[in-house]
């Protein structure tokens, strides 16, 4: 997920024709392993709890909506601002994730959890100030980041209730699709060409789609299955962490002794989380 960050700035596509060619291409690459599970868990005899029904489906698309205006919100950012700051921001969403299990699902959330993510996001704005002293024009790129954070954690908190009933596959193919149609339809809307780039901008929109959409989003579908969606969204707070690190060798960003601090507490404040949720 990471990685994918930089190979994002690589391709130099405008964020939504980017998005869509993330998902587009990774829904097309498991079109048929997607057909196999669905045919193998479609309603039939019984009522098997993983059966593919309507309201789960409906859902994992919804959630996918949702996920593109994050990845065209997220992506149009990495173009404007760091690949520190957009992604730094981009995963404020378990502040949301926590406040929307709390409100929408009634999750007790201990306040050691609490504790653990506004440690987390502490180290978030230790490293972002020195951004902000060195590029302070980087606003609108900000705001774009922040704004898909928002759209993030509505994104986890439908796709966990899509989960209980999905298989990681179906899950994952099926709001991957949904995020897809969004993507293209804003961009029809905002009148971003999806063809016309350079044969290098596909070959890295299709790595991206395979680190990031392939690679990263059907493990965490996996994982949903299994955790809470307040304790993996927290977790994905590591990131932007390894995102700033890999972005000096690769991008040729500098890390200051801010941005060290705060990664440190960035990591911090995960494991504190991962603690309240085993205590």
């Amino acid at each position: 997920m990471a990685v994918a960050a930089i190979v994002v700035k690589w391709a130099n596509a405008p964020g939504l024709v980017s998005g869509f060619y993330r998902m587009a291409i990774a829904v097309g690459i498991f079109a048929l392993p997607f057909a196999r599970e669905a045919t193998r868990h479609a309603p039939s005899f019984g009522f098997a709890q993983d059966r593919l029904t309507a309201r789960p489906v409906v859902l994992a698309a919804i959630a996918g909506a949702f996920f593109a205006c994050d990845v065209a919100l997220f992506y149009t950012s990495l173009l404007i601002t760091s690949v520190a700051n957009a992604t730094l921001f981009a995963n404020t969403s378990p502040v949301w994730v926590g406040l929307g299990s709390m409100i929408l699902f009634k999750e007790r959330l201990h306040s050691m959890f609490w504790g653990g993510v506004f440690l987390a996001l502490s180290g978030m704005l230790v490293i972002l100030s020195q951004d902000f002293m060195t590029h302070p024009t980087v606003g609108v790129g900000d705001l774009y980041s922040l704004s898909a954070g928002l759209f993030y954690g509505t994104f986890f908190l439908i796709i966990q209730r899509a989960r209980q009933h999905l298989s990681p596959l179906l899950s994952w193919w099926i709001s991957a699709a949904g995020s897809a149609v969004t993507l293209f339809g804003l961009s029809f809307i905002f009148n971003q060409s999806l063809i016309g780039y350079p044969p290098e901008t596909y070959l890295n929109l299709a790595a991206v789609a395979l680190l990031a959409q392939v690679g990263g989003w059907l493990a965490i579908n996996y994982a949903l299955g299994h955790l809470r969606a307040s304790l993996v969204a927290p977790t994905l707070l590591g990131q932007p962490v390894l995102a700033a690190l890999l972005a000096v060798p690769l991008l040729g960003q500098s890390i200051g002794i801010a941005q060290m601090i705060g990664g440190v507490l960035v990591i911090g404040g995960i494991f504190i989380v991962h603690r309240a949720k085993t205590n």
